[in-house]
C-alpha cells in the first residue's frame, strides 16, 4: 500500500490572483472537515479509501 497525495497547482499572473481575490467574496464556498481522533486513524483511512470522505480529513494528535 502506497500513501495516497493530492495537490494542486494553479498558473496564474499576478493580475489573474488580484481579480480572483476581487470576485472571490461573492462566489458562496462550501467547505466540508471531519475531524479524527489520532486513534481512529485507520478508520479515517478506510472512509478514504472508501470514497466516504467529503472535503478533508484532519487526525487530531491525542493533545488537541
Amino acid at each position: 500500500m502506497g500513501e495516497r497525495v493530492l495537490r494542486s497547482v494553479a498558473n496564474l499572473t499576478r493580475q489573474e490572483a488580484l481579480e480572483f481575490l476581487e470576485l472571490a467574496p461573492t462566489i458562496p464556498v462550501e467547505t466540508a472537515v471531519e475531524m479524527h481522533p489520532l486513534v481512529d486513524a485507520n478508520l479515517a483511512l478506510g472512509r478514504l479509501r472508501s470514497g466516504m470522505i467529503r472535503g478533508s480529513a484532519v487526525l487530531l494528535s491525542d493533545g488537541s
